[in-house]
């Protein structure tokens, strides 16, 4: 049993070693990418705590949803990000599952690269509405009367760059008529929909995006139209990008193994002749080397 243990646990460290190398190489050829989509990330939580300075609390709006969905209150409000945490768990832990199983059909940093792309394209479109018109917020701690509905003119420029993290984020008002939460969870769902194998947990994953959707306007975080407006922009969004990026190379076919550089003359060589077969979906997968 031991032994049986033993080779089992250095097949799984070899397996992890070798797509480590495999995924270091996609994201030396890609790093660009990758770091534009985290900086856009930070640029998109600035531009939501800059809204904060402009929002301005006033009475909630008429809401068809506010009179279907009966209200959770605020002491239930963690209610809905305990659902996206768990979606936004899930999707990064299945991103990384190549490095610990032999089955496996897309590479991280390629799938990274998609997903930064969508949420990016999904996320310049919600800072023009937010901008284009500023709404009273539903949130509780955006109503009138509260310390957190205003924000007291930045004492300097740092004060803005900083963002408050967390509480600038977590706290925010004003970013309305587009749902960040949505942008997530539906990016998030809809790559899974493409590059996911198991049929039951696509099910369960939009499932889970309409109780989401549901749990928001309950809670008070958004208005109706702020869920609706995600629903069709991301899925507009994803199908136009999708077109025009390249079709990321499917491991699931073609797993047989390669030969080890024979020399290290030509490993520089070799590693280019690798990437390259890589990104044309012509790979093999590193993981199964004897």
């Amino acid at each position: 049993m031991t032994l049986y243990i033993g080779r089992e646990a250095s097949k799984l460290w070899k397996r992890i070693c070798a797509e480590t190398t495999t995924e270091i190489n996609l994201l030396l050829d890609n790093w660009k990418y990758v770091l534009a989509g985290l900086i856009f990330q930070y640029i998109h939580g600035l531009a939501a705590h800059g809204v904060h300075y402009l929002h301005r609390p006033g009475p909630t709006l008429q809401d068809l949803g506010y009179f279907l969905l009966p209200e959770l209150g605020q002491d239930k409000a963690y209610i809905s990000e305990t659902v996206f945490s768990f979606v936004f768990l899930s999707f990064v832990l299945w991103t990384f599952h190549p490095f610990v199983f032999k089955s496996k059909k897309i590479y991280t940093v390629l799938v990274w690269c998609r997903v930064l792309a969508f949420l990016a394209a999904s996320q310049f479109l919600r800072i023009i509405t937010f901008y284009s018109t500023q709404l009273p917020g539903p949130n509780y701690h955006c109503r009138e009367g509260s310390k957190l509905a205003r924000l007291p003119k930045p004492a300097n420029v740092l004060e803005v760059l900083l963002i408050n993290f967390p509480q600038g984020v977590v706290y925010g008002c004003g970013d309305l008529i587009f749902s960040s939460h949505m942008i997530f969870t539906l990016v998030f769902v809809l790559t899974y929909q493409k590059y996911g194998s198991r049929r039951c947990i696509k099910q369960f994953a939009w499932l889970f995006a309409v109780i989401q959707s549901l749990l928001i306007v309950a809670s008070r975080k958004h208005y109706t139209v702020d869920v609706v407006v995600a629903w069709y922009t991301v899925n507009l969004v994803i199908f136009f990008i999708d077109k025009k990026l390249p079709e990321l190379p499917d491991r699931s076919n073609g797993n047989s193994p390669i030969s080890l550089p024979l020399s290290t003359k030509n490993k520089d060589s070799k590693t280019k002749e690798e990437n390259h077969k890589l990104l044309n979906g012509n790979s093999v997968d590193p993981a199964d080397w004897a």
